[in-house]
């Protein structure tokens, strides 16, 4: 599939057919079509990424078999954060990935494609602002702020967001309302996510200001 624009693009990597069309269709209705790239194995994803940069990739637990899944993603959140949907047991496998910020965990239990879609559509919003709005930063104390965005915000925020999902992963036990506030939580968790996640290594790689004598 080629690309329409400049905008980088949506990367899906999904081996399972049925599964793939159901969240292309999700995806397109809220991205272009000319900017969301479908790959059915790890090596396609790996050779679209290097090619296109794109701005979010969600990748499905069937594109890893049984290989080394923190491994894999070591590699793929260098070039962009990941949604990955996966089994509940491998969440273990990357917690440290998670609470990194660089990726985001959907279990695959009940209908977890709204809140995967949710997630990846949101990624992918403040991705494009940030590519956007990329430009110097402010202020001699950046790396302190860099430092107070990763520790005294994103680990809270890591726990907020990992309650929500796994309350969302119950979801037919609420009401409609009750679960669309969850997501609400959900979306704003991940944006505040992504905000620190743009904004640390923006601010550590400030040079300190020069004071004159």
């Amino acid at each position: 599939m080629a690309l329409t624009s400049e905008v980088r693009p949506v990367l899906l990597g999904i081996a399972d057919k049925d599964l793939a069309k159901r969240f292309l269709a999700a995806v397109q209705r809220s991205v272009s079509p000319g900017s969301v790239l479908l790959t059915s194995t790890l090596v396609q994803l790996c050779e679209q990424m290097k090619q296109t940069a794109p701005r979010v990739i969600l990748m499905a637990n069937d594109l890893t078999e049984d290989l080394p899944l923190s491994e894999i993603l070591r590699q793929i959140v260098d070039v962009a954060p990941v949604i990955l949907v996966a089994p509940p047991e491998r969440q273990t496998e990357v917690a440290a990935l998670v609470g990194e910020g660089d990726v985001e965990f959907v279990a695959e239990v009940g209908d977890f494609l709204p809140l995967a879609v949710s997630l990846l559509e949101r990624r992918s919003r403040w991705a494009e602002r940030a590519d956007a709005a990329e430009g110097p930063l402010w202020g001699e104390a950046s790396r302190d702020i860099a430092e107070i965005f990763r520790h005294e915000i994103n680990n809270p925020l890591t726990g907020i967001l990992g309650n929500a999902e796994l309350v969302l992963a119950h979801g037919d036990r609420m009401s409609v309302i009750d679960a669309q506030r969850m997501r609400t939580i959900v979306d704003l968790a991940v944006r505040l996510r992504e905000t620190i996640r743009r904004l640390s290594p923006a601010l550590q790689s400030q040079p300190h200001p020069v004071k004159s004598v």
